[in-house]
């Protein structure tokens, strides 16, 4: 759906526009256009030169690690490319308990992570008082330690409860700009409307915001993803999430297509110099298709890694997305691994907190 022939451009517009790119001057919609779908092999290569520039230039060589849990695979949603929906009978399902929970940070802990992301379905029997107990309890357990939470769209109440708790980031993906797009991929009860209002009401109780979408999600067009650039512009998040679609059984779109990895690859180059201080992580979908995704995905820009710290008997249930990656690199137990793949490609790993460089 990203094979859209255009004349390519000559190198010194190229330049000049990856110049724009990496600077608060205006980008044209046509030229983000171009730079999706006309760029040469050359200039995507010349393009993650930039990106990583830019990123050495905010965080030198470091990547900062994450330490994920993922607490709840129930979902009252019924997202139409989702494997955690509800309406998916298949799905393996569990939710750890406050005190499972708090043994994941404890491990994590131990392995030196310094922050932890609390990421889940909506579970309704893991509700905004849960949420904000646990957040309480690993603040208190691990004061200095950054506590990231991922468990969707909840009140502008919950959301400040969840903030005294504790928790200093939330990740909320917008998925798409588009009201038509978001339509395709959500049922009816999912408003892209309250989606976006969740991200500004999180901005304006002093989280440190992340959003994002998903690269080659049924019905996307390259229209779509510029909607999506300029809509990061409007949000300004501190933190920028992008992986390929990836389709899941037991969802209405279980034989489409996956995202393009290349494309994914691009968008992140892209995004790190529209954003240069963003926190920009390798997901673990880039590593589901490709081996070396988490190497491909630093070198295009990316500047954190998110391994696994889940009980090793539930992360196969927390089936998002088909064959996900949760036992190599992306595992936490796993990061001497990670050090030696990041180490030969230039790199090392960066245990601190990692937050938004204006922050501290």
């Amino acid at each position: 759906m990203f094979a859209i022939k255009r004349k390519k451009m000559g190198e010194n517009e190229f330049l000049s526009l990856v110049g724009r790119v990496n600077s608060a001057k205006k980008v044209e919609r046509h030229e983000w256009v171009s730079l999706l779908a006309s760029l040469t092999g050359e200039q995507r290569e010349l393009l993650a030169a930039r990106a990583r520039e830019a990123a050495h230039a905010n965080f030198g060589n470091g990547v900062f690690v994450r330490g994920l849990v993922e607490i709840s695979s129930y979902c009252k949603n019924n997202c139409y490319y989702c494997g955690l929906r509800c309406a998916n009978k298949a799905a393996s399902r569990y939710r750890l308990s406050k005190e499972e929970i708090l043994e994941c940070c404890r491990e994590g802990a131990s392995l030196g992570f310094n922050t932890f992301v609390l990421q889940g379905g909506e579970d309704p029997l893991q509700n905004d008082a849960f949420i904000a107990d646990v957040v309480a309890s690993i603040h208190s357990e691990f004061p200095s330690k950054a506590i990231t939470l991922s468990v969707g769209e909840r009140s502008r109440a919950a959301y400040d409860a969840f903030r005294k708790a504790g928790a200093t980031r939330y990740l909320l993906r917008h998925e798409t700009r588009s009201v038509e797009h978001y339509s395709h991929l959500h049922p009816s009860a999912m408003s892209a409307d309250n989606r976006r209002a969740c991200l500004f009401a999180l901005r304006e109780l002093g989280y440190q915001v992340g959003s994002g979408f998903m690269v080659g999600s049924p019905g996307q067009t390259i229209e779509h993803l510029v909607d999506d650039i300029l809509f990061l512009e409007e949000l300004q998040p501190h933190m920028i999430g992008i992986g390929p679609f990836i389709p899941a059984t037991g969802t209405p779109f279980e034989n489409s297509p996956a995202g393009s990895a290349e494309q994914t690859l691009l968008l992140l180059s892209l995004l790190r110099l529209r954003f240069p201080k963003a926190l920009i992580p390798a997901t673990t979908a880039l590593s589901t298709l490709l081996a070396d995704g988490v190497e491909r995905g630093v070198l295009a820009g990316a500047n954190v890694v998110m391994p696994n710290l889940s009980p090793r008997a539930v992360r196969s249930k927390y089936s998002i997305y088909n064959n996900k990656k949760s036992s190599g690199s992306e595992s936490a137990q796993q990061l001497e691994q990670l050090g030696l793949r990041l180490q030969a490609i230039g790199y090392r790993v960066d245990y601190g907190r990692g937050d938004y460089p204006s922050l501290g």
